[in-house]
């Protein structure tokens, strides 16, 4: 069968008609473009009408009727969207046909009408989710449930409609452009995607346009480049601009859809301003004083740019102190530091005047037009004169004395002086802190540098002292270092180099060299050290051992026979003579000890005399001597512990030294004097109470005859009064943010409303109607004289008054 095709074109008005084969054209697809004219235009575009056409050439197996192939988006209707239509030439309108659908999205979204054909959409369509739906489409024989026709796929495609509008995935913006760019210099590109169907219309082609930032700045329509549209914009006068930008689909045409972005940008800085100094002349003092590579002046530049482009560089261009000053930048501010690069001196000159430069480090060459980038200014410095402390002509010195110089020799002379125009007389010290035995002394006046005790090169070689010059009004101290070098004599006499333990086998052969001797010196001769090694005189004619000077500052030990028996002889003392060659020569006589021992067939010795005991067990006697005096030593130490511990006391008053805060010593008895802690009760103060019931508290080393000062008619005040006052400076002391965050002790001076011992003022004394009798006071001792003389009787009963 074949299906002749009418199309006609909604845009352009025209009719195609093609006669296809439905078989090869249909099977395997649903919906596809036809040609009208030269141009290929979307069958979205047309109304198909399917019409078929009977003849000999009739195939029943392909026999479909199709009427519509596509459905709309977004389809807002009540009742299910109508697709389209199934049918075949086998059905005969008699019902023996049912048709089925199958594929993507049958029975969820698309329906048939398995008597019709018919084919309907139950649901709203979305094309940006899904474009197209695959189906198959069938016809069965209702009875049986046979295919009457090979399945057949097709495609339902869904048509766009302008339902979203564009969108800036990837705003806001933001952007940098220089300063100053020209007209037309691109800042930065701005893209919106529109989620409709770019093949469908103008749904999808977007316009740009800018809806805030003009005139600075302007966007291409089509490509969505934002430009600067303004020249010269200056980053110092604004530096920020915030852009809005709009995309509408449709091609910008009324009821299009559009969305919006931000682009904030920013302009960045270019060296288009020179620098220039705030003033053009500027003062500053400066003290005479100041030390090497110090700042005298700071100098501010003005420069409108920033980052690289504000980095000054400054130079000395002229003036009086090209060598005495430098200018340089501050890293962090950039202003030109002043600094000292040599010593000031008012007498010298107190002024100093200076033409700096200043200039940007970098240029851009595009802004020279604008003028000069440097700027120039004057700078004058004034010495400020100060008290400066004496000045040694030299800062440190170096003297020699002889080891042998006497008492009061005079080693050198300092000389300082003031630099100061009033020329202060100058007086001279040595620090006693570098010369702590003194052994040097100083002329005050002069300077004069002399011995003040014997000097001895082997102990101390180098003196290092400090001399001090001292101005009178006011106090102003110079210093300077003198480095005394003793010079060597020959005032010590060679020794043995080491304590020797020589050790004589008794198998040794005469001639034999039992021990190699050398010899030291605490001087040391300049042409270096000469030893003379001898036998003393004593010992010369010796028969046992003889002694061979080796000419190396070394001397051999022989032996003159063999046969030597420890049993015989356990110990021999050769005296050896040193003799330097020291002018004059001294000499000292060193006495060498030799142990005759049992030697192993090596010549190791294996005991030696009648200590062989003690050298098998590895000790030797010096080292048993050490072992008892360590002994001693011990047991002294624990004799004293234990001493010490059984006349240890504790202490009954506070220790000044310790601390309040760690310490609480409570005291319980109060005597009769300062010194006296042990003869009163103080639990009798603590509580009034105690001291009527016990009748009061007498001293416990005097036994007085009368009774106690406590001992009133008056009753005793209200114990509240002192609690109460207690605790309302227990809670001041609590709640005070001053307070030691320690315990601390408290001291409050009240007396209350009454004393149990009434009142201690004497101003009532006197009175003659006073009846209390104190002639017992003269039998407490000589402590209580002078009370007893002040307030005694006299023969006539009258009070004695002084």
């Amino acid at each position: 069968m074949e299906v002749l095709f009418s199309a006609k074109n909604k845009g352009l008005n025209t009719t195609t008609k093609n006669t296809i084969s439905l078989g090869q054209t249909l099977q395997n697809r649903f919906c596809f473009d036809l040609f009208v004219g030269l141009s290929v235009v979307p069958c979205s575009e047309f109304v198909i009408q399917c019409i078929c056409m009977g003849g000999a050439h009739h195939r029943q197996r392909r026999s479909w009727v199709w009427n519509q192939f596509f459905v709309l988006e977004e389809y807002t209707g009540d009742e299910p969207l109508y697709v389209g239509k199934l049918h075949s030439d086998v059905d005969k309108g008699e019902g023996q046909v049912k048709y089925v659908l199958n594929g993507q999205g049958a029975t969820s979204i698309f329906t048939i009408d398995e008597n019709t054909g018919d084919i309907h959409a139950t649901k709203r369509l979305d094309r940006e989710e899904q474009a197209y739906y695959t189906l198959r489409a069938q016809a069965r024989n209702r009875e049986n449930n046979l295919p009457v026709e090979p399945e057949s796929e097709f495609v339902i495609k869904v048509q766009d409609i302008n339902d979203n509008e564009p969108k800036f995935l990837n705003g806001p913006y933001s952007a940098r452009v220089p300063e100053m760019s020209p007209v037309g210099t691109s800042v930065v590109t701005v893209v919106a995607t529109d989620a409709d169907d770019p093949t469908y219309g103008n749904s999808a082609r977007v316009i740009y346009s800018i809806l805030e930032g003009q005139p600075y700045f302007s966007v291409e329509p089509k490509t969505g480049v934002v430009k600067t549209a303004l020249p010269n914009m200056d980053r110092e006068a604004r530096d920020q601009y915030l852009l809005v930008i709009q995309a509408k689909d449709m091609v910008g045409q009324m009821g299009g859809l559009s969305g919006t972005t931000s682009v904030m940008v920013t302009l960045t800085d270019v060296n288009d301003n020179p620098p220039h100094f705030s003033r053009k002349s500027y003062q500053f003092s400066m003290s005479e004083s100041l030390p090497v590579a110090s700042v005298v002046a700071k100098i501010k530049t003005l420069d409108s740019d920033v980052g690289p482009n504000a980095e000054m560089e400054y130079r000395i261009v002229d003036g009086d102190g090209l060598g005495l000053f430098r200018i340089t930048p501050d890293r962090d501010t950039q202003e030109g530091l002043i600094t000292l690069q040599k010593g000031l001196d008012f007498e010298t000159k107190s002024s100093y005047t200076l033409r700096v430069e200043v200039s940007n480090r970098n240029i851009d060459l595009r802004f020279l037009s604008l003028g000069p980038f440097s700027d120039t200014a004057t700078v004058r410095l004034i010495v400020e004169n100060v008290d400066e402390p004496p000045v040694f002509s030299l800062p440190l010195s170096k003297m020699l004395i002889s080891e042998a110089a006497k008492v009061g020799t005079t080693i050198g002379t300092v000389s300082a002086h003031d630099p100061d125009s009033t020329n202060s007389p100058i007086r001279y010290s040595i620090d006693r802190n570098t010369d702590l035995e003194r052994f040097f002394n100083i002329d005050a006046t002069t300077g004069v540098i002399s011995t003040a005790k014997p000097l001895d090169r082997e102990v101390n070689a180098i003196h290092n002292i400090t001399i001090f010059a001292m101005e009178m009004h006011p106090l102003q101290v110079g210093k300077c270092i003198i480095l005394i070098t003793v010079t060597d004599i020959n005032d010590n006499a060679p020794v043995f180099a080491i304590e020797y333990e020589t050790y004589l086998c008794e198998s040794a052969r005469p001639g034999q060299v039992i021990e190699t001797i050398s010899a030291m010196d605490r001087d040391e001769p300049q042409s270096g050290h000469r030893f003379f090694f001898s036998l003393t005189a004593e010992a010369a004619g010796n028969l046992n051992f003889t002694l061979r000077d080796n000419k190396d500052n070394t001397a051999s030990v022989l032996t003159m026979r063999g046969g030597f028996q420890r049993h015989d002889q356990t110990m021999y003392r050769l005296p050896v003579l040193i003799m330097d060659g020291g002018s004059p020569a001294l000499s000292s006589t060193n006495t060498l000890s030799i142990r005759v021992c049992d030697c192993d067939p090596d010549g190791a010795p294996q005991s030696c005399g009648s200590e062989a005991s003690m050298l098998s067990a590895g000790l030797s006697t010096g080292a048993l001597i050490a072992i008892l005096a360590c002994i001693l030593t011990l047991l002294v130490l624990v004799l004293l512990i234990v001493t010490m511990r059984r006349r240890k006391k504790e202490p009954l008053i506070l220790d000044e030294e310790r601390d309040v805060r760690e310490n609480i010593v409570r005291y319980d008895d109060e005597g009769g004097g300062e010194e006296d802690t042990e003869a009163f009760d103080m639990v009798a103060l603590r509580n009034l109470k105690l001291v009527r019931e016990s009748g009061g508290k007498t001293r416990r080393d005097v036994t007085p005859e009368v009774p106690s000062l406590f001992l009133s008619s008056r009753p005793p005040p209200d114990n509240g009064i002192f609690r109460d006052f207690i605790w309302d400076r227990l809670k001041e002391a609590d709640v005070d943010a001053s307070a030691p965050p320690y315990d601390s002790l408290q001291t409050y001076a009240f007396e209350g409303s009454g004393s149990a011992a009434e009142s201690l003022s004497s101003l009532d004394s006197l009175s003659t109607d006073s009846e209390q009798n104190y002639d017992y006071l003269s039998d407490w001792g000589p402590r209580f004289k002078k009370l007893a003389d002040l307030y005694g009787h006299s023969d006539d009963g009258n009070l004695l008054a002084s």
